[in-house]
């Protein structure tokens, strides 16, 4: 355990840490820049997965879709917590919202302090990984002209951003490959509209 930054060996799983932000919250609301200071190094993986399960909904998936991409750029640059303009760090959330994240939120069964030193090292060099997949299944959610194409790559990104901050190596080697095959059909799809749009217009 000698070879574990002091800040990790502190820390529990993330499930503790959002039930220890949760018994802190405000009872009224909370803000975006309450939430990214108190989470510190967990803030890019909960609220990643907070704007995938938002993003999962038919109707009104860009906006979180759009804070995602930008998300990601931060994460593969190296960010240690999101970054946004201060009138989104400052908008009011209901708490409700975040006991409801809370109460949904899964539980892992194997604590950080059982889990090889070498992993959460593999974690921080894969975020750059992370980053680029998340961006990408971003642009496939935004981008692809089916119907409830959004869905799939919510859930996705929803998925890579509970191993990420789980440090859960068997689910994100699950959700990078789910990514892998999702990029690939929504990059088919967006070039098959765009050859059909051609060749409608020749």
């Amino acid at each position: 355990m000698q070879d574990i930054p002091a800040d990790t060996k502190k820390r529990g799983p993330s499930s503790r840490v959002l039930e220890e932000v949760i018994r802190q919250a405000p009872s009224e609301y909370v803000t975006l820049g309450w939430l990214t200071s108190t989470l510190q190094r967990d803030s890019f993986g909960i609220v990643m997965l907070c704007l995938g399960l938002l993003a999962t909904t038919p109707v009104g998936s860009t906006v979180p879709g759009l804070i995602l991409a930008v998300m990601a750029v931060q994460l593969i640059v190296g960010h240690g917590k999101p970054a946004f303009p201060h009138f989104i760090m400052t908008r009011r959330l209901p708490t409700r919202q975040l006991l409801r994240l809370g109460a949904r939120y899964p539980r892992t069964q194997v604590s950080r302090e059982s889990r090889s030193s070498a992993l959460p090292r593999a974690f921080e060099a894969a975020k750059h990984a992370v980053g680029v997949m998340v961006l990408l299944l971003t642009l496939v959610l935004l981008l692809t002209p089916v119907p409830l194409s959004n869905v799939a790559p919510a859930m996705v990104i929803s998925l890579i951003s509970l191993a990420y901050v789980e440090e859960d190596g068997l689910l994100l080697s699950v959700g990078l490959l789910a990514a892998t095959i999702l990029i690939g059909l929504g990059s088919a799809a967006v070039w098959g509209t765009v050859i059909g749009a051609t060749l409608i217009s020749g």
